[in-house]
């Protein structure tokens, strides 16, 4: 079981971080979603920040764009995660490389994609 916080999370059924986010509990992992705009995803406490998050994560999953991320760049590598997903859409080259530098596993890939193959825990 990994620890995972979704950077993005929705509500909305339609959107990819909500699909992850059930595929990841339905596979047994711990999830934490970070919104802006939810308290709570499907059940699970929504966080505003990942440091209001205490549990040490393994993974951090990205659905949020480049411009955003940048301003959590700094966060993110105090947290420490063994890693952060860039899915489709969210990836910030830049941002990237100061993870890998910082002994951040970086991984371009499709959250969904890696669950279904069964090699979300590959990393």
């Amino acid at each position: 079981m990994e620890h995972v916080a979704i950077l993005g999370a929705s509500n909305n059924p339609s959107r990819d971080s909500y699909k992850a986010q059930v595929q990841l509990v339905e596979q047994g992992h711990k999830v934490y979603p970070v919104s802006l705009k939810e308290k709570e995803i499907l059940g699970v406490e929504a966080y505003q920040s990942l440091q209001d998050i205490e549990q040490q994560l393994d993974t951090i999953t990205v659905y949020i764009n480049s411009q955003y991320f940048h301003k959590l760049l700094n966060d993110i590598i105090n947290l420490k995660p063994r890693r952060v997903i860039f899915n489709p859409g969210s990836e910030a080259i830049k941002e990237m490389k100061l993870l890998t530098e910082a002994g951040i596993i970086v991984q371009e890939a499709c959250t969904l994609v890696l669950l279904s193959i069964n090699q979300f825990e590959e990393y």
